[in-house]
């Protein structure tokens, strides 16, 4: 019987990498705060007038 090849065998597993970590002055990280505030309240605004999820049976 011929010897099994490593076409088939699993591959390794890879450790996870780390995320990067950004400096950012006072300033930017106000603004980056305003950013994401603005957008929750956008998005909470557009989903006010959307019908709800449940079916109308």
């Amino acid at each position: 019987m011929p010897e099994p090849t490593d076409q088939f065998k699993r591959a390794p597993k890879r450790k996870p990498s780390k995320g990067k970590r950004v400096a950012m002055s006072a300033e930017d990280k106000a603004a980056y705060a305003k950013l994401i505030e603005e957008r929750v309240a956008r998005e909470k605004d557009y989903a006010q007038h959307l019908p709800g999820n449940d079916k109308g049976r």
